[in-house]
């Protein structure tokens, strides 16, 4: 076997992957179709993604969220947020990246405050932060985490590329997938005129991808009816255009917020070529006919051109295929879900997938990745739609949108879609009755000063001890060879006496008071499988351990 797993596709979901598969100590192998890691054309205009609080949980666990936050376009930190409501100091300047002459010119300009964290939209209407509730419990726990920011996505694949180059991933750029096939023992992958066998063949190749199609997923969905541009342009009169979101009788229209940046959405049917070059002609006829103005383009530095297909996957696996990110799930750009879904799919998967091939995982532990991930992408679906419905330049619609705006200017409606924006409703249906159960691990405090996170950097699951109890510790030794417990007192003595944390950081148990120790056990072994002691077992490769 060449390689455990292959991976078709190198952007952050492909990358991410890859690093969560190396630190178990997995063989993986990246191939991406585009030579260029630094081409424009996968950053898009602007390049500007907004992480929620899940993926920013992510990278914190893994000891990338200094990177992270060096390598925004902006950021704020928690502490930003508990200041909604005042004047603060805190200025940025955008950091450009060196292909977008609009965005270049900008982070010269006068610096202005910062964003605050959770501010979004839902279908163009803007959410007050400082009319949300964030003293709500679901706002809480996420510690370092619970910031925000724009960054590109160049910058995160970089960041994501240096890291997996640390762990030891092999990449191949300029190499994409072209056939495979696979059969009960190992995958034939067929890229850059070489066939290379794997153990697994992992399709993170974006929303047209070549390995879902070629492995003949079911695919079901709503067909589109928009066609939507998001370009970085200069523009002789841009006094002709107002600024932010701008509903018209013809569509929407948004200007900003770097100068240059527009996006129109027209409701009259998808384009009839997708992949048509994007001409100045083409992109001013667009903003003309949603503006509503005989506003002019003299050149388009960047452009993407997309609709609202909304599209998933019935299930993310096939066999020795699975898939990931956009290749599971499509649906148009608003509220920015896209990317987080998929670094949500790539941390839920890597653990599971590597318990696999070290065979030590039961056999439903894979099948769980599409248990549960699949409902949360069949929301962002649904969540796309409601807003493409929303703003349909109709009527209803527009009777509908004032009905809306009123709610979200409310302290609980704001919240609401704060909540959902920001990813802190998101949780898992596991086994076990306890409030902490199926949700991200809290980042808790411990007494030495460390927190939660901090101790997640090897991607291992991990079982806190926190009232000294060696029954736990005990407990927990059985499963050494993929489990680390740590005995550590919490600073806030109101929390609970032990959690099991699984190696994405979502809690898979937890207890107050005295553990029941079965309970416990029933927890360890459904999800690390058979113990040392269980019959059958087999150890794991050495992770890979990056402190």
């Amino acid at each position: 076997m060449d390689y455990d797993v292959v991976i078709a596709g190198g952007g952050p979901v492909g990358l991410l992957l890859a690093c969560e598969l190396r630190l178990a100590g997995i063989s993986v192998l990246v191939l991406e179709k585009m030579a260029d890691p630094t081409s424009p054309l996968k950053g898009g205009p602007t390049g500007g993604r907004g992480l929620n609080i899940p993926s920013i949980e992510a990278f914190y666990r893994r000891g990338l969220l200094g990177a992270l936050s060096k390598a925004a376009l902006w950021w704020v930190s928690p502490s930003d947020v508990r200041q909604l409501g005042t004047e603060s100091s805190a200025a940025f300047h955008p950091k450009a990246p060196s292909n977008d002459p609009a965005v270049v010119q900008a982070s010269a300009a006068t610096p202005v405050k910062a964003p605050p964290t959770f501010v979004g939209h839902f279908a163009g209407i803007m959410l007050d932060a400082n009319v949300v509730n964030y003293a709500d419990p679901e706002f809480a726990g996420h510690g370092p985490a619970a910031a925000g920011g724009m960054i590109t996505m160049q910058a995160i694949e970089g960041l994501l590329a240096d890291r997996a180059a640390e762990l030891g991933v092999e990449i191949k750029r300029g190499a994409p997938v072209t056939n495979f096939t696979a059969d009960e023992n190992q995958v034939i992958v067929q890229a850059g005129g070489q066939a290379l066998r794997a153990g697994w063949l992992v399709g993170c190749d974006g929303g047209r991808s070549t390995v879902r199609k070629l492995a003949g997923f079911d695919f079901p969905g709503t067909d589109p009816e928009i066609t939507g541009y998001n370009a970085m342009v200069s523009i002789a009169d841009p006094e002709k255009l107002a600024p932010g979101w701008n509903r018209t009788a013809k569509g929407t229209y948004v200007n900003g917020p770097v100068p240059g940046r527009i996006l129109t959405v027209e409701f009259d049917g998808p384009p009839e070529d997708r992949q048509a070059p994007i001409t100045v002609e083409t992109l001013q006829h667009s903003l003309r006919n949603v503006s509503q103005t005989d506003v002019t383009i003299t050149a388009i530095h960047s452009a993407t051109r997309w609709t609202d297909n909304a599209r998933q996957a019935s299930s993310y696996r096939q066999g020795r295929v699975l898939l990931a990110g956009d290749a599971a799930h499509v649906h148009s750009p608003f509220g920015g879900q896209g990317l987080n879904l998929g670094i949500g799919d790539a941390v839920n998967l890597g653990w599971k997938l590597a318990a696999t091939i070290q065979g030590w995982a039961r056999e439903s532990l894979l099948d769980s990745y599409t248990t549960e991930r699949h409902p949360i992408g069949a929301w962002a679906l649904e969540w796309t739609r409601a807003q493409v419905a929303l703003m349909r330049p109709e009527r209803h619609e527009l009777a509908l949108t004032s009905v809306v705006r009123d709610l979200v200017a409310t302290r609980d409606g704001a919240t609401y879609f704060a909540k959902k924006i920001s990813g802190v409703w998101q949780r898992y249906d596991l086994p076990g009755d306890h409030l902490l159960i199926g949700k991200s691990a809290p980042d808790f405090e411990f007494a030495d000063g460390s927190r939660l996170g901090e101790h997640c950097h090897d991607g291992r699951a991990l079982l806190f001890d926190f009232a000294d109890n060696p029954q736990i510790r005990d407990l927990g030794a059985k499963w050494s060879d993929r489990l680390r417990v740590l005995t550590v007192p919490l600073k806030e003595t109101s929390g609970p006496t032990a959690l099991f944390v699984r190696p994405d950081g979502c809690v898979a148990w937890a207890a107050n008071g005295q553990p029941a120790l079965d309970d416990a056990a029933a927890a360890l072994s459904y999800w690390l499988g058979d113990s040392d002691e269980g019959p059958g077992n087999r150890r794991t490769r050495a992770a890979v351990t990056h402190q």
